[in-house]
């Protein structure tokens, strides 16, 4: 399954983006397995591995490598600023390290991952979401690189339906921290999801942040750190009559967390991991209405076990992506917050409609 050119250009565009290096986290979990001959290794994205959201996720299942398949494993976590140069030697460091795979999190270390494989074509790479591309933006395959894709558009869906079924304004609000794809295909996706509920129960819920076509266009505070740009982008979705607010933007969205605790009555929709269960999100779980999930431990684990297991697959064709179907995308359960009644049963049918190509809800992967 390949994405777009547009996309793929995006994406070469995102690895552009600057996060800074930062030594190394804080040690994985005690192995309780028998050891074995093989080293797995991490690289993070912006905000490093306690950012409850998209790098602490990939982390836990590094952690879980350790821990269950008794591999030996090392990381280098990245802050919130710095260069390409940072993450290209954040990435050799691992290659020194001697690693036998390196797992880079986010398209921000495309093009180090690329270079790095490139360069030593018997490390195994794996790509948190993003693929490959050369410098004119032309997709690129390595055999020793695996991307990991997500399809949260399926998700998404869901969480818009059932943002739409709970609002009470008849107004919801997503924004992204920077529109690359794989933040406006959150959005998308829930976008798609109130369409859908507008058009099954004859309603008209808006959808404030993402109401054009042009998705260049939507919403954002510009970056996925500024934790205040988040709380006031929502408070503004609030003056405007929003009560549910879907941030893509990595600790940004704990500003929208922040926020719903001086409005009664609103609501947020946690992304990546399931917020609810963080203690980074504790203050305001109350109003976590779901969160949308991306089970990135699930395919670290899987990847690194396959590594183990001498059956790690590389290239394009053999990109993991995930959905609804396998279970790499989902929202999570209900929590504190009541949802109206029958809705439940209404997503599980179309989680059905949406595995069974019923319902193709539209993204980089579908169009």
């Amino acid at each position: 399954m390949k994405i777009s050119h547009t996309a793929l250009r995006g994406l070469a565009l995102a690895a552009a983006a600057s996060i800074a290096l930062a030594g190394c986290a804080a040690a994985p979990a005690e192995p309780t397995a028998t050891p074995v001959d093989y080293k797995a290794c991490m690289v993070s994205d912006s905000g490093g591995f306690n950012d409850a959201s998209f790098n602490q996720e990939a982390y836990a299942g590094l952690q879980e490598a350790k821990a269950s398949l008794g591999v030996q494993t090392a990381e280098v976590e990245s802050p919130n600023t710095a260069t390409q140069t940072d993450y290209t030697s954040a990435v050799d460091s691992m290659v020194a390290e001697g690693c036998d795979l390196i797992i880079n999190v986010g398209f921000a270390l495309a093009a180090a991952t690329r270079d790095a494989a490139k360069a030593n074509p018997t490390v195994n790479f794996a790509l948190i979401d993003s693929a490959l591309s050369n410098d004119d933006f032309s997709p690129l395959t390595l055999d020793n690189v695996k991307p990991i894709q997500y399809d949260t558009a399926e998700a998404a869906f869901l969480a818009g339906y059932l943002a739409a079924a709970t609002s009470k304004t008849g107004k919801v609000a997503t924004y992204g921290g920077m529109l690359f794809p794989s933040v406006t295909i959150f959005m998308d996706g829930f976008k798609q999801g109130v369409e859908h509920y507008n058009t099954a129960k004859g309603k008209n819920v808006k959808v404030l942040g993402a109401d054009g076509t042009d998705s260049s266009k939507w919403a954002a505070t510009g970056d996925f750190n500024d934790q205040a740009k988040g709380k006031t982008l929502t408070e503004q979705f609030f003056a405007q009559g929003a009560d549910i607010v879907l941030p893509v933007a990595g600790p940004v969205g704990i500003g929208t967390g922040q926020a719903t605790l001086g409005k009664k009555g609103t609501l947020v929709i946690g992304v990546d991991s399931d917020w609810f269960g963080l203690a980074t999100h504790a203050e305001y779980k109350a109003n976590i209405l779901t969160s949308i999930e991306k089970k990135m431990a699930k395919a670290v684990l899987e990847i690194i076990q396959s590594g183990v297991d001498g059956a790690f697959t590389g290239g394009d064709a053999n990109q993991y992506v995930g959905t609804l179907a396998n279970g790499g995308v989902k929202i999570s359960a209900a929590h504190d917050v009541a949802y109206p009644a029958g809705i439940q049963a209404e997503l599980d049918a179309l989680q059905e409609e949406i595995i069974a190509g019923t319902i193709v809800v539209s993204s980089i992967y579908k169009k």
